[in-house]
């Protein structure tokens, strides 16, 4: 089974019209992306995956502000309404998970919403992109509740080109502190913490419900080689998961990425990640992991 727990809700429903085509260079070294995308643009990436994680970006509540698409947000518009939408065209394989502002009013209400009415199974945040606290009053009523669901949360983890995004409500040793007073809630998070691979790797060897899923990284080769290496030493290969990031980047290609991961060491001759690991993490029953039934 092949399970991608990191894409995000198309834009359109529709094929893109030429002229709401946002291209965006900063995302990724080797190439432009192309962040407006369609339901048949995410579905035909979706191919060589058995299930798809989808979500968006709940936007700061009463504001147009830019998810990291670059796309103002509509405030009328409720994104857990539209990811639930696209889940409903291939329910076998799409898996919500509802996004909530943790300052709106009705944060909690909305993840009972999406988790008992719309059938979603965890919780997206981004708190750089969505400009909160992660250690404040309000993100840690999110995580109470979540908890109490059983429901996985997925952060954004890391650096952004998002100039309006700040990076220290995404460092990785924030999840340490989260993951100590909630012990049960399941977590994951994305990119590895790029750039502070190690520090997410002595968060999810600590914590046993915590783990990192691998988009974003094998188009920078030389430090994807050396947080899987790391992930080998400290013998957390296991607590990795398979993510695109889609649109970003598709499954294919990220497990393409995966299996090139010791290009640099060979040509180093430096120590190799297990061969047999990386398959592990391309096969690995990740819904299982975080406890959430398709």
């Amino acid at each position: 089974m092949i399970i991608d727990v990191h894409t995000h809700t198309p834009t359109h429903v529709d094929a893109v019209p030429a002229d709401q085509l946002i291209v965006n260079q900063a995302w990724r070294p080797d190439r432009p992306v192309v962040s407006t995308y369609s339901y048949a643009d995410h579905l035909e990436a979706m191919a060589p995956v058995d299930h798809a994680l989808v979500f968006g970006i709940a936007p700061v509540p009463g504001t147009r502000a830019r998810g990291w698409t670059g796309i103002p947000w509509d405030p009328a518009v409720n994104i857990n309404d539209l990811t639930a939408a696209f889940v409903r065209t291939e329910p076998e394989k799409l898996i919500g998970f509802v996004s909530v502002h943790p300052f709106a009013q009705d944060a909690l209400d909305e993840i009972d919403r999406g988790v008992h009415h719309l059938g979603f199974k965890g919780v997206k945040l981004g708190p750089n992109y969505q400009n909160f606290d992660p250690l404040g009053p309000e993100a840690r009523a999110v995580y109470a509740r979540a908890q109490s669901l059983g429901v996985p949360i997925l952060f954004h983890q890391g650096t952004s080109p998002v100039r309006a995004a700040p990076i220290r409500f995404a460092h990785p040793l924030l999840m340490d502190e989260i993951a100590i007073a909630y012990p049960e809630l399941r977590i994951i998070m994305a990119h590895v913490g790029h750039p502070w691979q190690l520090d997410t790797i002595a968060v999810i060897r600590k914590h046993p419900h915590v783990y990192a899923d691998v988009s974003a990284q094998f188009y920078r080769p030389w430090a994807f080689y050396n947080a899987m290496q790391a992930a080998t030493e400290w013998n957390v290969l296991h607590k990795l998961l398979l993510g695109s990031d889609y649109p970003i980047t598709t499954p294919q290609e990220t497990i393409d990425g995966l299996r090139r991961v010791n290009a640099p060491a060979r040509a180093a001759n430096l120590p190799l990640v297990p061969e047999d690991a990386i398959e592990a993490i391309i096969q690995r029953d990740s819904l299982s992991l975080l406890g959430i039934r398709p």
